[in-house]
Parts: structure tokens; sequence; C-alpha cells
């Protein structure tokens, strides 16, 4: 199995155990900005000291900063600052499980801004996986709905529907602009050149909605703080995570990466129904059963 493929279905696995415990620190004292600043806040110091430790260890100089890639990397930063505060905030309007789900409009999305900005395109056969994918996620989001009698476009206009697909927006800006700007980073390796770029997002995120939360709301400071503990798990799980999509960013075409990184989903379900003990209804299954061969079918031709 390639490598960006390992790295892609490790970094989807932590990416869930990063939600759940936001998702327990949003139920906490902290606010949606609280809660997506204690990831940023503790996962950038470890992040930093990674790098640099892996590159006195290998013998390799810190990379080579192009111009460009601060044009990428500080795009990419706070447009996943936003897009994790929309996923955040979904967990005020439906369920842990659905409100994941709503934000997998990226998958498709990041196929079409790879193609704008980076100028790199699919084949026939992967857009045709990645379509079978989202008509999945559509079956997923909508299984999960009581019958109250609404069409499935009055279902997908509201505020939950807004935020998902706000989410997915600006998580497939975040994927194209980090692969951006680790291609144009020069110097080390694979590893070295994504955990760099991910050692400066991180420090673009912590400093910068920390000094929004300063200004707006400062008391969450110290909420954040108190929470230490969850914070750190949090933090912890989300440099794992973010490494491996970084790594997987570096390697591959990212709507190669988004499209494998569909496997999230069956992640959150399992989660959802083990340790939220949610139920699963039969669009839910046909929803996952169409994403599980979506992602066989791209892994067989990848691998």
């Amino acid at each position: 199995m390639p490598i960006w493929i390992a790295a892609t279905i490790f970094a989807a696995f932590m990416q869930n155990l990063r939600f759940l415990l936001q998702h327990h620190l949003r139920k906490s004292a902290l606010s949606t900005a609280g809660a997506t600043w204690a990831r940023f806040l503790y996962s950038a110091p470890i992040v930093a000291c990674g790098v640099i430790l892996y590159a006195r260890l290998r013998g390799f100089d810190l990379p080579q900063i192009q111009p460009q890639f601060w044009a990428y990397i500080v795009l990419g930063s706070l447009a996943q600052i936003l897009a994790t505060a929309c996923v955040v905030a979904l967990f005020g309007f439906r369920n842990f499980a659905i409100g994941v789900t709503l934000k997998k409009t990226e998958t498709i999305l990041t196929a079409c801004l790879g193609l704008v900005v980076l100028g790199e395109g699919v084949s026939v056969w992967v857009f045709a996986a990645i379509v079978v994918g989202v008509i999945g996620v559509i079956l997923i989001s909508d299984g999960g709905q009581k019958g109250d009698g609404q069409t499935l476009l009055a279902r997908f206009a509201t505020k939950a529907a807004f935020f998902g697909l706000a989410s997915g927006g600006l998580f497939g800006v975040s994927a194209v602009t980090y692969r951006g700007a680790i291609l144009s980073l020069e110097g080390g390796d694979a590893l070295l050149r994504s955990g760099f770029a991910l050692a400066v997002a991180c420090a673009i995120q912590a400093s910068s909605l920390g000094l929004w939360i300063a200004w707006r709301e400062r008391a969450q400071i110290g909420s954040v703080l108190h929470q230490w503990r969850i914070g750190l798990a949090t933090g912890a799980t989300s440099l794992l995570g973010s490494l491996g999509w970084f790594l997987a960013f570096g390697l591959q075409n990212a709507a190669l990466v988004k499209a494998v990184g569909q496997v999230e989903l069956v992640f959150t379900y399992l989660f959802s129904l083990f340790w939220l003990k949610e139920r699963s209804t039969k669009k839910e299954v046909m929803g996952l059963v169409l994403i599980l061969a979506a992602l066989l079918a791209i892994i067989l031709q990848e691998a």
C-alpha cells in the first residue's frame, strides 16, 4: 500500500478522535472559538519541537522557503481555522455523526480547487468514484432525519447545511493550498517538508486565533487553560492527524487524498454507534456501502 494511502487512513482515524474530544470541549464551558483554539494551542509547540528534533536526528537543514510558500500557508491556515470553527458549531445544530458528514462535500470541492489553483486534475475513473462517494454522503446526511414531511431540499436549507457546506469548501481550500505550500519547499525529505509546513501552519493558527479570542472572548483563555487535560489530548490527536494529512498532501494530489479520506465516515459511524450510542438507518448503511465501494475503487487503482 502506498505511504500516502496509509497516512490518509491514519489521519482520518485520528481526526475522528479529535472531533470527539472537541465535541466534549464544546459541551463544557468553551465556546466554538475556544474549542477550536484549544486544538491549535496545545499542538503548536509539540509539532515545532518535533520538526527540529527530526531534522537534527536525520542531519537535515530546515527546508528552504520560497515566496509563494507564505501565500499558500497563510491562506490555508486561516481557511482551516474557519472550517474547524464551522464543524464545531455544527454540534449545536445536529447530532455528531451528521454534523461531521455534512462537511464531506470537501472531496469534490477539493478536486475542483486543485484543478484551478494547482492545475492538478483527476482521471475520469477517480472522479466517478468521488461522485459515488458524494452520493453516499448525501444518503448518510439524509438518513438520520426523521420523517417530518420536509423535502430533501428543505432539510438542507438550514443553518446546519450552511455550516456544513462552508466547512467543506474551506477545508478544500486548506487542502489545496497546503499541498502548494509543501511542494514549494526545498530540501530535506517528504516527512520533514510536511512537518515543517504543519509547524508553520499551527503557529499561525494558534497566534491569530489567540489574538482574536483575547479581543472578543477573553474569558475563554482561562477556560481553555483550565481544560488542559482534554486540551492536551485534543492537541495530540490533532498533531498526529494533521501530520498524516500533510504527509499525504506532500505525496499525492489533494483530491485523491480527500477521496480516500472519506474512510473517516466509517470511523465516525463506528464511534457514534459504540460511543455516542446513536442508531443507524438503512439510508446511512447504504451510504456507507457506496463510500466503501468508492474507496476500494480508488485504492485498487492507486495501490
